[in-house]
């Protein structure tokens, strides 16, 4: 038996809001990293990854929009 589209949107959700919260995981463990690393003498790494935690920062917003439009979806 197929699964119906709604079902599938549930699954396809539910793996993309694991993704997500492995990425914001990865985004607290980089900027620990980062404060450490800046208090050590290495502002010029803290500026690129302070960069890299922005991007970070501005998809998992988007992320999360398309997460909830995929759980409101109507079939």
């Amino acid at each position: 038996m197929r699964p119906r589209p709604w079902q599938v949107n549930i699954h396809i959700a539910n793996v993309l809001e694991r993704m997500y919260e492995n990425q914001l995981a990865l985004e607290a463990a980089l900027m620990e990293l980062t404060l450490q690393s800046e208090t050590r003498g290495s502002p010029e790494v803290g500026e690129n990854v302070h960069g890299a935690l922005f991007a970070i920062g501005e998809n998992a917003g988007h992320i999360k929009q398309g997460i909830a439009k995929l759980r409101t979806q109507d079939f």
